[in-house]
């Protein structure tokens, strides 16, 4: 079998991880195949760091363009992704997975507060960490909330897990013809205007050098083939 790559990881997953065809909501079946995906890496001996969206609750963009105030749109958002957290921990709980879930907006009845020396503890102990409410302020992403607890968690690499294989020059549910990157540059991802995360969570990682691997989550072990080096997704890096 061969190694991992990296021992520290930050996981970013959409809401839509959680959801069942739908698209919405929380599917327990759908929440135990991704907790079996993320424990096969665990028993590898990779600490796991997780940040998960809301999309499958509640999108921000749909109350906004209702009139919504943004701050109470984001703000529903960072609760909803507490939600998510829960589930997974649940998930991963009952998949025999030690897991913590820390919230960057206190809310002590369910989970820890955001604590950077404690988290890596946690890691160092074998512990999945799951970071909820993004980084507890509007107007940034779960994808920048991502990139930030990377880097403050010292991860090696962020792993963006979307229901694409990879960053196309165009979106290739609608142009067959797209072409699928294999490597690219933190500017091309910058310029070419990349749906698949943000410009302020890409360019955190050029910043910092963090390499970014786009791919698609798929059972039964996506997760660990990036891992392993396999090309099923997208690098983004210098």
């Amino acid at each position: 079998m061969r190694a991992m790559r990296y021992k520290r990881i930050m996981l970013k997953l959409g809401g839509q991880a959680l959801a069942g065809p739908s698209g919405f909501g929380i599917d327990p079946a759908v929440a135990e195949g991704v907790a079996e995906q993320i424990k096969r890496v665990r028993d590898r001996e990779v600490q796991i760091a997780i940040v998960i969206g809301a999309g499958n609750i509640w999108r921000g963009i749909d109350g906004i363009s209702r009139g919504m105030e943004r701050a109470t749109a984001d703000y529903m958002g960072m609760l909803a992704t507490v939600m998510n957290s829960m589930a997974l921990q649940d998930a991963l709980e009952r998949a025999g997975v030690a897991t913590r879930v820390q919230t960057a907006i206190e809310m002590r009845a369910v989970a820890e507060p955001y604590i950077r020396r404690r988290a890596i503890r946690h890691l160092e102990k074998g512990r999945v960490v799951i970071f909820g409410a993004g980084t507890g302020n509007p107007y940034f992403t779960t994808d920048t909330a991502s990139a930030l607890r990377a880097m403050e968690i010292d991860a090696e690499v962020l792993l963006k897990a979307t229901d694409v294989d990879g960053v196309y020059d165009d979106d290739p549910r609608v142009n067959p013809s797209a072409k699928r990157f294999e490597r690219m540059d933190y500017i091309e991802a910058l310029n070419l205007g990349v749906k698949v995360m943000d410009s302020t969570a890409v360019s955190l990682c050029m910043d910092n050098e963090l390499p970014i691997i786009v791919f698609k989550l798929e059972q039964p072990q996506s997760i660990e083939r990036v891992l392993m080096g396999e090309n099923i997704g997208t690098v983004v890096s210098h």
